[in-house]
Order: structure tokens, then sequence, then C-alpha cells
């Protein structure tokens, strides 16, 4: 059997290190050329969506719907509250306080927001309007500046007899706000430079629509109960919308999402998948915080589109 010479044996080595970087350029640029030209890409099949939920105040308890109004910062009435520490303005989150689950929100027939504290004794619980005027806003809270992951806005503050039972509640004292009149604009992926136009959310953490698939929700729970753990609900991931879904985590592939039938419909961008966090760790329904899990064992997936 003949042996080839290490002359040759170098050459094709050679031949292999800088040829491979430049087959798969050309493989790449032949793909965007394609995608300039408008050829047909693979699509997703339809789904259906199988439920709307709204959170009207950031971290507490929300509700399911049967239909809601989409605007372009996010559903309508959709974490357009939040909780923020009294003295410094920032943030309070399921992360810091589990007990916020506790907290209950629901939208009255008088078009209120109604708030309570799940099994309160005495019963404590609050309405303000769903949908403040200004003359309301400017009799009822004062305009001050509050503080979101690190980005400085404004919000309407309410008065700190209003919220007074619920700092007791959560060990701190909070205040309650309404999103202010200044744009929060889309950071990282939905920036203006990256996205090329200008987007806006409330007070969501990193887009305005969260989207959940249902398959995935079924296979971690079948990871869940491999080890021992009772399944959870979807409801602890905090989505504006499940879906039906086709497969588990395909929506790791989604880069637009087209929302409605053929007669009208609303085209969005998946600007990002949302981190892992320790938000879906804690039950809903008792606010009990598991060390582990589902943290843990979403790192065996790579990318989730949940939280």
């Amino acid at each position: 059997m003949d042996v080839p010479s290490p002359g040759l044996f170098m050459y094709w080595l050679c031949a292999a290190i800088f040829g491979l970087p430049l087959i798969l350029f050309y493989l790449n640029r032949t793909r965007q050329s394609q995608q300039a030209r408008g050829e047909k890409l693979l699509v997703p099949p339809p789904t259906k969506i199988v439920e709307i939920r709204l959170y009207p105040i950031k971290s507490c308890r929300g509700f399911k719907v049967k239909e809601a109004i989409l605007l372009k910062s996010g559903l309508d009435l959709d974490r357009q509250w939040m909780f923020v520490d009294a003295e410094k303005g920032n943030f309070v989150t399921i992360r810091q306080v589990s007990k916020m689950t506790l907290i209950d929100t629901a939208i009255t027939e008088n078009d209120e927001l109604a708030v309570s504290i799940r099994n309160s004794n005495p019963p404590i619980s609050f309405t303000i309007p769903a949908r403040p005027s200004r003359e309301w806003l400017k009799n009822n809270t004062t305009l001050a500046d509050v503080e979101i992951w690190g980005t400085k806005l404004d919000g309407y503050m309410y008065s700190e007899e209003l919220t007074a039972p619920f700092s007791e509640f959560l060990g701190r004292e909070v205040r309650l706000v309404y999103k202010g009149p200044k744009v929060r604009t889309l950071g990282g992926n939905g920036a203006p430079k990256i996205l090329g136009r200008t987007e806006s959310m409330k007070f969501a953490d990193l887009m305005p629509l969260q989207i959940s698939n249902q398959k995935s929700i079924e296979e971690l729970n079948g990871r869940l109960s491999q080890i021992g753990h009772e399944e959870i609900s979807i409801e602890r991931f905090r989505p504006n919308i499940v879906v039906e879904g086709e497969s588990p985590w395909y929506e790791d592939t989604w880069k637009t999402v087209k929302i409605g039938g053929k007669a009208k419909s609303i085209i969005s961008d998946v600007v990002a998948r949302c981190a892992r966090c320790q938000v879906p760790n804690v039950d809903p329904e008792t606010a009990v915080k598991d060390k582990n899990q589902p943290f843990v064992i979403l790192w065996v997936v790579t990318t989730t589109s949940f939280c």
C-alpha cells in the first residue's frame, strides 16, 4: 500500500485549513443573497392562541382574559403599574419579595383596578381607575423619578396611605406607581440602532409582549416528573400569550410573530428570549420558592422564550 508523502499530506492539510472558511463564507453569502432576492424561506406552521393573560402590576398576580387590546407598547393595562422602594424609587419584584405573588389584581365592571391581598384578615384592598385621566392623576398622585433595570423613568406615585397595608405585608416600605409620560425605549436587540426604528414598552422586563409555547411547558414538566418534582403551571413564567405550538422549544427559531388572521394581523419582532431567572421557582399559589427547580433543569435546555 502506498503511503502519502509528508509533503502531500501538508498540502492537503493547509488546503483544508484555509479552504474551509472560504467555503463557509461562500455558503453564508449565498444564503443571504437568496434572502435578499426574496426567495421563499421555511416558515413554521400557524398555531393557535390558547390563553391571554394580563398582569397589571409588575410581579403581582395576573388573570386570564378572553380578549385584549394589543398596543405597540404591549397589551393594554399589562405591566402598567409597579411597586417601588419608597426611599430610592427602585422597582421591587418577586425576585426580592416572593410574597408579591399573593397580591391579586382584577379589572372591575366600572373599569377600575382592584388590588387585594389574598386571604388577608381583615380584608386588605383598594380600587383605583384603570385608565386614569390626567386630571385625576394630577389630583391624586405625584410625578416622581423611578428606576427599573438601571433606567431612570418618571412615574405617577400614589399616596403612602393607599399602600401602607401592602408595605406592612411585604415587610418593606413600598409605593405604587403608574407609568409616566416619559418613553421607555427598548434596548438590546430592540434598540433603535439595531431594529431600525424606535419601539417602547411599559414596566415589563425586556419586551412589550411575552409569548410562551404550551408544548415547551409540557416537555419541561416531563423532565421535572423524571426527577420526582411535581409539575408546574405555565403561569409561573408570566406570559401574555400562550400558544398551542407545534413542538417544544421551536419558538427559539422565531424572528417575527404574526398575530391575527388573513383580513387583519400585526407583525411583531422577536427582539429577545427571556433570560433565566428565579421567578418561575416561586409557586404563585403559596409564594413558596423552590431552591432549585425549574431554574436548574432549564439550563439543560440551552434557550427558551419563557419568563
